[in-house]
């Protein structure tokens, strides 16, 4: 960085300054909070999240130093819940990302389906990755995948699971095209999140599956 586009030394202080206010302010929200999914100590959260970067951003770019703090991400709370108290139905809306670690395995894998379909897929199964892909998930059940990854040359990306109360179930059909469009974080009412981003966080506190609960 050139030295015209450095920060001042009045900057750096400030920052710093602003992380010791929204440090405060932290404390006083975690002292007072009124329930695990409390919006104040959210809020607090990333306010402390975001001070401490811009801090340690500053610092490194005026002075060439880092703080030993690991800045967390912002973390996007859900509201508080705001459905029926008795819901007479849920929906249940996942999402499971993976990369295609092995394509190899991944054909192969489609191929032994192909293998043992009566009437015939070689033609599908042998078209490439996209081909592939399409046998492999319209074979075996979402969750058979979700549990047998590896053997079809998938490496597990971040997934996230909600149960959102309704009052009635839709028409049947009715929301097929487009599955996420309706969710209303306001009607959740719970959610796990496993992600990459956890696994340092889970490991210290004995939990390896990554799964962190949004709402119970």
């Amino acid at each position: 960085m050139s030295d015209a586009a450095q920060p001042t030394a009045a900057e750096v202080r400030a920052a710093a300054d602003a992380v010791k206010t929204a440090l405060d302010r932290h404390l006083r929200a975690v002292e007072r909070r009124t329930g695990d999914d409390d919006p104040a100590v959210f809020d607090a959260f990333n306010a402390l999240a975001a001070a401490a970067e811009v801090y340690d951003e500053l610092l490194y770019d005026r002075h060439d130093e880092v703080t030993p703090f690991e800045i967390p991400a912002a973390q996007d709370p859900l509201p508080p819940y705001a459905g029926p108290e008795e819901p007479h139905a849920v929906s249940v809306l996942i999402r499971r990302d993976y990369a295609v670690a092995e394509p190899a395995r991944l054909l192969a894998q489609a191929q032994r389906v192909a293998d043992l379909d009566p009437d015939g897929r070689d033609d599908e199964a042998g078209a490439g990755v996209h081909a592939a892909l399409g046998v492999v998930f319209g074979e075996y059940e979402a969750d058979e995948i979700a549990s047998r990854h590896l053997e079809f040359g998938l490496e597990e990306g971040d997934s996230t699971l909600w149960v959102t109360a309704v009052d009635d179930l839709p028409e049947p059909g009715e929301w097929l095209a487009a599955p996420f469009d309706e969710a209303d974080p306001a009607l959740v009412v719970c959610r796990f999140d496993v992600s990459a981003v956890f696994d340092e966080e889970d490991e210290l506190d004995g939990d390896p599956d990554g799964a962190v609960p949004q709402r119970t």
